[in-house]
């Protein structure tokens, strides 16, 4: 991997591979995205680098990485949207006070705190664990029948 300079900032760029973003929408929304122009959907993402073109000494060609959506949540009701919008905004105020944006702005220093109430009525790990159980079992009961 070739060493970056302090003044050296990769331009990045995304992978083609979308299908974690695919996965994660619903019908609806794919269709809505089709077919109303400048629908707007938020999501939760995880990106990994993938590849990266470095630069040879003496060429003037900037670095860059590709990076690839690995995992998508989309919010699917109202409720979930706006906890999003919400922390994203809060991130974005977050910017401002380090001094990554032009502005400055007060904003609190913990972004994730705007999805707590959200993530309160949302199923846990345990939840979920008990539901495929639940599943498994009924299943099976079937399966013998």
């Amino acid at each position: 991997m070739p060493k970056l300079t302090p003044a050296d900032v990769p331009e990045v760029k995304l992978d083609s591979a979308a299908a974690a973003i695919e996965t994660s929408l619903s019908r609806a929304q794919r269709r809505g995205l089709f077919e109303k122009p400048g629908m707007v959907v938020f999501a939760i993402v995880e990106l990994t680098s993938k590849s990266y073109t470095g630069h040879a000494e003496g060429e003037d060609k900037d670095p860059q990485v590709k990076v690839r959506v690995t995992s998508c949540e989309v919010a699917r009701s109202d409720e979930d949207a706006a906890a999003l919008a919400d922390a994203k905004r809060a991130m974005w105020r977050g910017r401002q006070i380090d001094g990554t944006l032009d502005e400055v702005g007060e904003g609190p220093q913990r972004p994730d705190a705007a999805l707590l109430d959200v993530t309160r009525s949302k199923p846990t790990e345990d939840e979920l664990k008990a539901h495929k159980r639940r599943l498994e079992d009924k299943r099976r009961a079937e399966y013998v029948r």
